[in-house]
């Protein structure tokens, strides 16, 4: 299989996929959970489905109560809701407005979280992302400090980071327009997710770098493009087959798992599949093009 020769296609794939994910970043950004917004999240559920007088009944109680409603959202009979931090007085107050509006319903869950711990939270989120990056650069750069010519541990750290991004982008990206579409909310466990696969997506690009190491020192007069091809070929089966074991027991996790746990599994799904397709189609065809312009620029 030349991987090689086809390197464009498979970038312009990525960009298929990575593009509408940003324009859906660019323009309605993430639906964050309280989470990182902070404030108090309510979920009740009624014995029939919430009708639409229900909904404005329950609108109503927060405005006759004086609490600000963030959003309002059901589901057959489960009705989620978020609003500013409310107190437990507030709390309480609120269960009885609603329940003389709309009649009995059950209480299956309320979270509050200051705003001071959401951007708290919001703060480590970024700095965890941003250090690991940083770390992986510095490993890779060190791990492949003696990579025989005509590449450069840099660039094999760079490469790395590049391919990172493409999957923390395509997870963002998605959950951008699950949120604007289908209000899918990220929250912490979103980000436990994103550090999980970018250890997965390097994991895997390394063991493409190593066999390109190694091909290096022994095909060394070879052309370079021709050492990454055979490289690619010689570790494929090994990464599909490692990611085809995830994956099935995710998908398994997915389709019998809780709800609790669902958007985290689908995140590191998907996260699995954009990493295994990066490390093999990405990564290491980087490499392969960076060369390129540096011997197009040399002739010159």
């Amino acid at each position: 299989m030349n991987i090689i020769k086809h390197k464009n296609i498979f970038f312009i794939i990525s960009l298929l996929v990575i593009v509408p994910g940003l324009i859906s970043l660019a323009l309605w950004g993430l639906d964050l959970s309280i989470d990182f917004t902070g404030g108090s999240q309510f979920s009740f559920s009624y014995p029939k489905s919430v009708t639409a007088e229900q909904q404005q009944a329950i609108t109503q109680s927060f405005g006759s109560n004086k609490v600000k409603l963030v959003s309002l959202q059901t589901t057959g009979q489960q009705v989620t809701i978020r609003a500013v931090p409310v107190s437990d007085q507030e709390h309480t107050t609120l269960l009885q407005t609603i329940y003389q509006k709309t009649g009995t319903f059950k209480e299956d869950s309320f979270t509050t979280i200051g705003p001071t711990i959401g951007g708290e939270t919001t703060k480590n989120a970024l700095l965890g992302v941003g250090l690991a990056s940083l770390l992986i650069v510095l490993y890779i750069a060190w791990s492949f400090r003696a990579v025989p010519y005509p590449t450069s541990s840099w660039r094999f750290g760079v490469s790395a980071i590049v391919a990172l991004l493409h999957d923390a982008l395509v997870l963002l990206g998605i959950f951008s327009i699950l949120g604007h579409f289908f209000n899918i909310e990220v929250d912490s466990l979103f980000i436990t997710a994103i550090l999980t696969v970018i250890g997965f997506s390097v994991h895997d690009t390394i063991v493409v770098f190593d066999r390109i190491r190694e091909n290096l020192r022994r095909m060394g007069g070879s052309n370079f493009g021709h050492v990454v091809n055979e490289s690619i070929n010689q570790t494929i089966v090994r990464s599909l087959n490692t990611s085809l074991t995830v994956i099935l027991v995710l998908l398994a996790l997915l389709l019998f798992g809780g709800d609790s746990t669902k958007w985290f599994i689908a995140a590191l799904l998907l996260g699995v599949i954009s990493g295994t397709y990066s490390s093999i189609f990405n990564a290491a065809p980087l490499l392969v093009l960076w060369q390129e312009i540096i011997e197009k620029r040399k002739k010159k």
